[in-house]
């Protein structure tokens, strides 16, 4: 890898962590309306619901589950995306949480990021 593209991954990654910890200092889940965090890889997207305050993770999906991708397209499409807000707000209505808070961990909202809270919100999770 060359020194330019070296660089520039750094700096990429430094933005994105000022920028995460601006929205974390902001953004904390609670027993009554927990974090939906959501983080993407260059290959996958990761969604989860944390409540801060005990510790724990509520409701998780991701784009590498059997049961999210259906073989069509790729795992980082805006599709799979939505498939993953569609699971996680499933998943989070099981255990009883209607709302929740979005902390889009730096990333712009945009693309996927967006397409996960669509997802959600279609599945009646309130943000």
């Amino acid at each position: 890898m060359s020194d330019f593209l070296t660089k520039k991954l750094k700096a990429e990654h430094k933005r994105r962590h000022r920028a995460r910890m601006r929205v974390r200092s902001r953004v904390q889940g609670t027993p009554e309306r927990p974090r939906l965090s959501v983080y993407k890889s260059l290959r996958y997207i990761y969604a989860q619901v944390i409540d801060d305050l005990n510790g724990r993770t509520v409701a998780q999906a991701n784009s590498r589950e059997a049961g999210i991708y259906d073989g069509k397209g790729s795992r980082k499409s805006l599709e799979a995306a939505k498939a993953v807000g569609v699971k996680l707000a499933e998943r989070a209505k099981e255990q009883g949480v209607g709302e929740v808070v979005f902390d889009r961990a730096g990333f712009i909202y945009h693309g996927r990021i967006r397409a996960v809270a669509d997802g959600a919100r279609g599945q009646g999770l309130k943000f």
